[in-house]
């Protein structure tokens, strides 16, 4: 009967301690937040880098109204732009110079083990089929 006790006492705590997850803040207010230290921030400066990160409100719609789907573009986005397109052509450039190189390697290094197998089963026949009758092949041939 103890042990009925005991573990009806221990999912009690346990669904205390679920059902108070929520209230945190009530209960224990050193939950809601985490006391991770600034590297950047300083005691003045308290958003620190989150403070370059978001503007104003103002700001903000100001940004959006000057750059607009249809605004031109100043000659430095465009020319940045041309720089990421053409450093984007080259890296595909070299990829696929790349891969053509490997492919070339690989198929001369498969024709090599191809004709060495050919001239190597070439050979074994040759053996296998010599009555002794006539001269080896390579002093049988005819020199050009």
């Amino acid at each position: 009967m103890s042990w009925t006790y005991a573990t009806l006492l221990a999912l009690l705590t346990v669904l205390l301690a679920l059902s108070c997850e929520s209230d945190a803040g009530e209960w224990f207010p050193q939950a809601n937040s985490a006391a991770v230290p600034s590297s950047t921030g300083s005691a003045k400066d308290p958003q620190g880098p989150l403070k370059r990160v978001f503007m104003k409100q103002a700001d903000a719609s100001n940004f959006f109204r000057r750059r607009t789907r249809r605004g031109v573009k100043s000659q430095d986005e465009l020319d940045a732009e041309q720089r990421q397109i053409l450093a984007a052509d080259e890296r595909k450039r070299e990829f696929h110079e790349e891969k053509r190189n490997e492919f070339e390697s690989y198929s001369e290094e498969d024709n090599d083990e191809q004709n060495e197998r050919t001239r190597e089963s070439t050979e074994q026949w040759r053996e296998f089929h010599y009555d002794g009758m006539h001269p080896a092949y390579e002093y049988n041939r005819h020199s050009t």
